[in-house]
């Protein structure tokens, strides 16, 4: 791959693993400090520091040396993502977002690590197994 693919692949890492750290964060802390469910904030936690060990594997520092803040041009905010009724929006909101960003961490560790991709499936599948968890609380 080219110099100027790479840094485009880098950008897609660094997003996603931004997105997804920062999604599984708020999730943990609803889980643990609105509902008090020590087992789901667990849950949320570990994926947390498992997909930054999945990440050790890709050079963060270039990952960051490779973003372009001011010319993202996806950086511009939805009307739904401004729109939050309650507690359970912002959790559910957020879950979304963390799967879909293991979701293209996965795709993409495909290209350099197979087994970054394998465990990026796996947490991506506890995910769905706390959203199920959660689903039976509401």
């Amino acid at each position: 791959m080219s110099k100027d693919v790479d840094a485009k692949i880098r950008r897609v890492l660094d997003a996603n693993f931004n997105r997804v750290k920062e999604g599984l964060r708020v999730c943990e802390d609803v889980c643990r400090f609105v509902y008090d469910d020590r087992r789901l904030a667990r849950v949320f936690k570990e994926t947390r520091h498992t997909v930054t060990a999945l990440m050790g594997r890709f050079s963060r520092s270039r990952m960051i040396d490779s973003r372009d803040v001011a010319g993202d041009v996806g950086r511009g905010s939805t009307p739904s993502e401004m729109a939050r009724r309650n507690v359970e929006d912002i959790l559910f909101a957020n879950l979304q977002r963390a799967k879909e960003s293991i979701r293209v961490l996965e795709e993409f560790a495909k290209l350099s690590s197979k087994s970054a991709a394998l465990g990026f499936k796996q947490a991506r599948y506890r995910l769905y197994r706390a959203e199920q968890a959660l689903m039976r609380k509401f």
